[in-house]
C-alpha cells in the first residue's frame, strides 16, 4: 500500500490500525471471517473501474468480453459448488439478494412467513424497520421455549391460519440445521413457495457438512462471506429452474418467461444498476477456494471448534440457546450471569474478544441491550486454531463475564489473548 501511504495517511494508518485490532484479537462475530490474499487481491484490483451494467453477453456498456468472462466462471463455479442450475452473483449484499427474490415472488403486501428476529431470525425476514416489514404482510414463526428448536407446530398452524405466499427458513442466530423438508411440508400443505436463506450455513453446505436445501426449497440465498470465507456480498441460487405461474411472457414470442429471467430483471434493473466486477471477482477465486478438499476439512472444524466451546461455556454454567450447536455459531443466554448482552459484548472487546450483543428468544431486554451474546467459530478457525484453543477460549470469556468490573482481570486477559494471537497470524507471508 505504498501509494496509499503517500496520498492518504490518515486512511492508510487507519487500514494498519484495523489490521493490528484483527490480528492481535480474537474474532468471534460469527457472521465474520478472514479471507485469502487471493480474494483481497481480486477485490482491489482494477476491475473495480469497469462499469458493466446488464448481464454476460447482453450489457448496456462496451468493453466487457474480459468481465463477461469473469462473471460466468463466478456463475459456473456456484453452480457445481452447490449443484444449483441457475446462480445470480450480482446481488451486493445477503439483504439485496433476499429483496431480488421478494421482487420476482411477491407483490406488495402479500403474506410472507418467516423466523421472529428475536428468536433468531433476519432484519429482512420481516422487521419493522426493514423494507421487508413494510412492503409485506410477514408473520413471525418461533422455537420452542423449551429445546430452542423451531417449533413446527407454530410454523403449521400459522401457515394454516395466514396462508402465505413465501415461507422463509434459516436466519442469523439460529444453532442448529435448517430442517429444510419439514419446513416443505408446510409449505406444500398451504401452496406457498420456499425459500432458504443460508447466509449463515451456506459454507457448510457447500462443504457437505449441513444438509442441502434441494431437493426441498424452491429458491436459496446467501451471502459470500461468513463461513464461505469470500469477500461481502450477495447471491441466488435455484435447484431447478421453472416456469413461472404468473403469466409473464417474453414480450415478442409469448414465451413463458422462466423463473430464472425473472430473477435476473429483479436483481439488474428491478433492484441495482452496474454490478461490482471486482467483487464478483473475489466471490469466483472464493468459489473455487471452496471447492478445493482441504475446504471441507475446515469447515468440519469450524463445527467441531463451535461444539468443543459451546460444551465448555456450558460446564462453566452458561445457557445455550437449543442446548448446543450444529453449525459454527453459538447463542448464549446471559441472563443468570447479571450482565446484559450490550456490557458483556463491551467487556469482551476491552479483553479482545470481539462478539456481538444478541436478543435470546422470549428476550426481556430490548434489542439495544439484549440478554445474549451471539458468538462464533469461522474466524479461529482460519486462523488455524481448534478444539485445544477453545477450552482456552472458553476460560477467557469465562474469566471477562465473571469479573467484568476488575480492570486488572481485564488487562490480564487481553494480555493472554494478544500472546495467542501470535501464534495464529491471519496472513503468515
Amino acid at each position: 500500500m505504498k501509494n496509499l501511504e503517500l496520498s492518504d495517511k490518515r486512511i492508510y494508518e487507519l487500514i494498519n490500525r484495523e489490521l493490528d485490532r484483527q490480528s492481535n484479537t480474537l474474532e468471534m462475530i460469527a457472521s465474520e471471517n478472514f479471507t485469502s490474499k487471493s480474494v483481497l487481491e481480486s477485490v482491489g484490483s482494477i476491475l473495480t473501474n469497469k462499469y458493466a451494467e446488464g448481464y454476460p453477453g447482453n450489457r448496456y456498456y462496451g468493453g466487457c468480453d474480459l468481465v463477461d468472462e469473469v462473471e460466468n466462471i463466478a456463475k459456473e463455479r456456484l453452480r457445481t459448488l452447490f449443484n444449483a442450475e441457475y446462480a445470480n452473483v450480482q446481488p451486493h449484499s445477503g439483504s439485496q439478494a433476499n429483496m431480488g427474490v421478494y421482487l420476482t415472488f411477491l407483490n406488495t403486501g402479500d403474506t410472507v412467513m418467516g423466523l421472529d428476529l428475536a428468536h433468531g431470525g433476519h432484519l429482512t425476514h420481516g422487521s419493522k424497520v426493514n423494507f421487508s416489514g413494510q412492503l409485506y404482510n410477514f408473520i413471525s414463526y418461533g422455537v420452542d421455549p423449551v429445546t430452542g428448536r423451531v417449533d413446527f407446530s407454530d410454523v403449521m398452524a400459522k401457515a394454516l391460519e395466514y396462508k402465505p405466499k413465501l415461507i422463509i427458513c434459516g436466519g442469523s442466530a439460529y444453532p442448529r440445521f435448517i430442517e429444510f423438508e419439514y419446513f416443505r411440508e408446510v409449505a406444500d400443505k398451504v401452496g406457498a413457495y420456499l425459500m432458504a436463506d443460508i447466509a449463515h450455513p451456506s459454507g457448510l453446505i457447500a462443504a457437505g457438512v449441513h444438509p442441502s436445501p434441494w431437493p426441498y426449497c424452491h429458491i436459496a440465498t446467501s451471502t459470500t462471506h461468513k463461513t464461505l470465507r469470500g469477500p461481502r456480498g450477495g447471491i441466488i441460487m435455484l435447484g431447478k429452474d421453472f416456469e413461472n405461474v404468473w403469466g409473464k411472457v417474453a414480450p415478442k414470442s409469448g414465451r413463458v418467461k422462466m423463473v430464472s429471467e425473472l430473477i435476473d430483471s429483479s436483481v439488474m434493473p428491478g433492484m441495482q444498476g452496474g454490478p461490482l466486477m471486482h467483487v464478483i471477482a473475489g466471490k469466483a477465486v472464493a468459489f473455487e477456494e471452496a471447492l478445493k478438499p482441504e475446504y471441507k476439512t475446515y469447515c468440519k472444524n469450524i463445527i467441531s471448534n463451535a461444539q468443543c466451546l459451546s460444551e465448555n461455556l456450558t460446564q462453566l454454567g452458561y445457557s445455550i440457546i437449543s442446548g448446543g450447536t450444529d453449525t459454527h455459531l453459538v447463542l448464549i443466554d446471559l441472563s443468570n450471569k447479571d450482565i446484559s448482552g450490550k456490557k458483556a459484548e463491551a467487556v469482551l472487546e476491552e479483553a479482545g474478544i470481539t462478539t456481538n450483543k444478541n436478543m435470546v428468544p422470549f428476550d426481556k431486554r430490548s434489542p439495544l441491550v439484549t440478554s445474549g451474546i451471539r458468538i462464533g467459530t469461522p474466524a479461529l478457525t482460519t486462523r488455524g486454531m481448534g478444539n485445544k484453543e477453545m477450552v482456552i477460549i472458553a476460560e477467557l470469556i469465562n474469566r471477562v463475564i465473571s469479573d467484568f468490573n476488575n480492570e486488572s482481570t481485564i488487562r490480564d486477559v487481553r494480555q493472554e489473548i494478544f500472546d495467542l494471537c501470535k501464534n495464529y497470524p491471519i496472513y503468515k507471508d
